[in-house]
């Protein structure tokens, strides 16, 4: 079988994540998959400036009263670094390099972890010290949901990678998993392009009204 067959750097295909069938049955569920996601997003997108004034009276926070964007700044550059880590970790894989693969991946999991913090401390900052929460306010709700939702997107695309990065530790690189790390980088960049939209769509235009 082509995937049990053993490569060298030499004999290594160029684009391994398309070199079988499998592999590129697994790009074609991926694009139907993302365009399910691509849905998703938009409609909580349009849910989100629907409802980001509508607060209950004007003691509640706004957007502009509510968003650091030193913070959220920070968190952004974590994430746009972790996606040009994920690009370095498939230049090793198309090269057939699995260590420096590896530890790529590596780095865009702790580059990730450390977004997530971040946003953890954001939510819990905005609940105890504006009392804003899930249900005191339409925006709230929206704004949770959005935000809260892509959150939980990087933190299934961390256990994803982590999970490929465990399983094949002692197997090297094949043409059976090359095509599922390829994969895992793509929606890593999905959840990267989605949190650029988010950044200037809530934060952005929130701190202009």
């Amino acid at each position: 079988m082509a995937a049990e067959q053993k490569y060298t750097e030499a004999t290594w295909p160029s684009s391994p994540e398309r070199a079988t069938l499998e592999g590129k049955n697994k790009f074609l569920g991926f694009w139907l998959f993302l365009g399910g996601e691509t849905v998703l997003f938009a409609s909580l997108f349009a849910t989100y400036l629907a409802l980001k004034d509508k607060v209950p009276s004007a003691d509640h926070a706004l957007a502009k009263d509510l968003f650091e964007i030193p913070l959220t700044f920070m968190a952004t550059m974590l994430l746009l670094t972790s996606s040009l880590t994920s690009v370095y970790a498939m230049y090793h894989m198309k090269n057939f390099d699995f260590k420096r693969m590896q530890a790529w991946l590596l780095v865009t999991v702790l580059l990730g972890a450390a977004f997530l913090g971040l946003e953890i401390y954001e939510f819990n900052h905005y609940v105890h010290e504006f009392k804003h929460t899930f249900t005191s306010s339409a925006f709230g709700s929206a704004f949770y949901t959005l935000v809260g939702f892509h959150g939980a997107h990087v933190a299934v695309g961390l256990g994803w990678i982590l999970t490929l990065m465990i399983r094949n530790a002692k197997r090297g690189l094949t043409l059976y998993n090359a095509p599922k790390f390829y994969v895992a980088s793509l929606y890593w960049h999905f959840i990267d392009v989605v949190w650029v939209f988010i950044f200037t769509v809530v934060y952005l235009m929130g701190m202009v009204g």
